[in-house]
């Protein structure tokens, strides 16, 4: 069991140790690509999708159905929210969010940059950092680059992220501009407190950068040239899927991987729907997360390869058919439309269950499909077909 690092053996790790990535194939006809990532609570196999673990917990799904049936490699927690609840000394009196929630698989924090963004109305945005109000109770409450890093030194992750702002979409190229220079002055205290400080427990975290610049190229270059210099050991594209047409997202994203270094993971940041994950692993990008597949499946939406299922529909009452044949997940054969539908009618807590165990599976599936045809040389083919299939209200 993994406990609180002596302060000399937490310095040792940080300068003599670090994140691996073994790029294994890259695909002929497009950017995309094969990996390997090893942590120090296991290997990631990418292109990847972080299901969201918002609060310590993948909603609706027990640790037990996580590490038997979806089996992600690795999952996501939010700093914004683990900060408030439990609390930063929960989570340190715990030994971490590995020990707090038992997860022994690897964790990736974001930094609270999106909840900031998403607070604009009870935000305050300065050279030192942010001022928000909290969303339960409307206390106040500073992040600063340096804090953003000693939280997330608290919760323990494996991959941690810079602290940085996500500008709205439309945005003014003004405020673009001064918002990716404000994020890479930010992103220069980050680096500098992660090598000050030393890591909380006994293994090491690896920070990633975040690219921004909104929807304009100039920008995205400059941003994605100066998080390239910096040289960490991966690197992530945010402010994108907030609004934006999934054209300029996917323009802005083969810009950028083109720019960020090739022997580092890329990670894309809140993306998205199961089409967008393979869009956007061809254009380049290894990592993914997005609370989409949990929240739509709490909603009634099913994501399959033949396309997606409103199972609220009254057209599924009579239904018997499995959930989805393919059997992406363990529950697919056990469970009729039929009867799906009729927990959803009643309101039972085990259809968003279902559901969500389902979605996830299925998004795991994909991106595992994905990297099979990587290796197999045929991806493109495959890619084209699947979002051909996928785009379909069935």
């Amino acid at each position: 069991m993994m406990g609180k690092a002596h302060p000399l053996v937490a310095y040792i790790c940080m300068y003599f140790l670090c994140m691996k990535f073994d790029l294994v194939h890259q695909d002929a006809l497009s950017s995309a690509r094969a990996a390997t990532l090893t942590t120090d609570h296991g290997k990631i196999e990418t292109p990847i999708f972080m299901p969201v673990g918002t609060a310590a917990s993948v909603k609706g799904v027990h640790q037990r159905e996580l590490r038997e049936d979806v089996r992600p490699d690795i999952i996501l927690g939010n700093t914004y929210h683990l900060y408030l609840r439990p609390g930063i000394e929960i989570l340190r009196q715990a030994g971490g969010i590995h020990q707090f929630m038992n997860w022994g698989g690897p964790v990736l924090t974001d930094s609270g940059g999106y909840q900031v963004y998403s607070l604009s109305d009870n935000r305050k945005i300065q050279e030192e950092g942010v001022t928000f109000k909290s969303h339960i109770d409307g206390s106040k409450h500073f992040f600063s680059p340096e804090k953003a890093i000693e939280i997330q030194r608290e919760i323990g992750a494996d991959i941690i992220m810079a602290f940085d702002e996500c500008t709205p979409y439309p945005c003014d190229y003004a405020y673009a501009k001064d918002s990716m220079h404000l994020t890479h002055r930010w992103l220069d205290r980050c680096m500098d407190w992660h090598q000050k400080t030393p890591f909380q427990y006994d293994y090491q975290q690896t920070l990633f950068p975040i690219v921004q610049g909104s929807t304009y190229e100039d920008l995205r270059a400059e941003s994605a040239d100066y998080i390239a210099s910096k040289d960490a050991p991966g690197n992530a594209i945010g402010g994108l899927s907030v609004g934006e047409p999934a054209e300029e997202m996917y323009a802005m994203t083969e810009l950028v991987c083109e720019r960020l270094p090739k022997d580092k993971p890329r990670y894309l940041m809140g993306v998205g729907t199961p089409i967008n994950l393979l869009e956007n692993i061809a254009l380049g990008v290894d990592m993914f997360d997005c609370v989409m597949p949990t929240r739509n499946a709490r909603n009634g939406m099913i994501f399959t390869a033949e396309g997606t299922i409103n199972i609220k529909n009254k057209k599924w009452e009579n239904d018997f058919s499995p959930i989805d044949t393919a059997n992406y997940c363990f529950v697919d054969s056990d469970y009729s439309k039929a009867y799906l539908r009729h927990l959803f009618t009643v309101n039972e807590m085990l259809g968003k269950q279902i559901a969500t165990l389902h979605n996830l599976s299925f998004y795991l599936w994909l991106v595992r499909e994905a990297r099979k045809h990587i290796l197999a040389g045929d991806f493109l083919l495959w890619k084209n077909k699947m979002c051909s299939q996928m785009d379909r209200r069935l």
